[in-house]
């Protein structure tokens, strides 16, 4: 009778713990990709066999006539195509101001120029930049373009925080100008 009772309490075991329970699946086999609501909602399909109508919409020439670039100032150029494009990464700026302020700091106004132009590049009427180089410019006595982007920084943020400062400097830069004859000079 024991000799029949282990191998069925085996069994047992091997049933209760050992096997998975009847009924339920497996979490990793064949269970359909998840779908937004958005597309159920709007019948569309995830594949690449949506395509977007791009055209401009009638009569838009019409209504924005300076929206585009005249197509015999660029050669090769179809209409609507895009001609020129700036990137917009103003985390990248903020590093070059970052690194432009190191260089100002060590004076070295060339370099510390470089990195502030590019940040406008990569975030066009940037404050901080433009303060920064008219700072620059000043130093290295450039005066036309720091007053330049001094105008420039004012024009940005009147009120802004270097605001009192920049209007000084242009007062500054402005009171001790040369006349036209001795600009022509330098």
């Amino acid at each position: 009778m024991q000799r029949s009772i282990l191998p069925l309490a085996v069994c047992f075991y091997l049933v209760v713990w050992g096997c998975p329970a009847y009924g339920q699946k497996d979490p990793n086999q064949n269970q359909p990709p998840p779908r937004s609501e958005r597309d159920k909602e709007a019948g569309e399909s995830s594949s690449r066999d949506t395509r977007i109508d791009l055209s401009p919409p009638p009569n838009d020439a019409k209504d924005h006539p300076y929206s585009t670039i005249p197509s015999d100032e660029v050669p090769d150029a179809t209409p609507g195509d895009v001609q020129e494009f700036h990137p917009y990464d103003p985390h990248r700026a903020l590093k070059d101001i970052e690194v432009g302020d190191f260089y100002f700091k060590k004076k070295n106004y060339r370099a510390a120029l470089d990195r502030y132009r590019e940040a406008l590049f990569y975030k066009p009427n940037d404050a901080m930049a433009n303060f920064r180089m008219a700072q620059a410019f000043e130093k290295l006595s450039q005066y036309n373009d720091a007053v330049e982007h001094y105008e420039e920084y004012l024009k940005i943020l009147p009120n802004g925080p270097q605001s009192e400062e920049a209007k000084k400097a242009l007062e500054k830069l402005k009171a001790n100008q040369p006349s036209g004859k001795d600009q022509a000079k330098q």
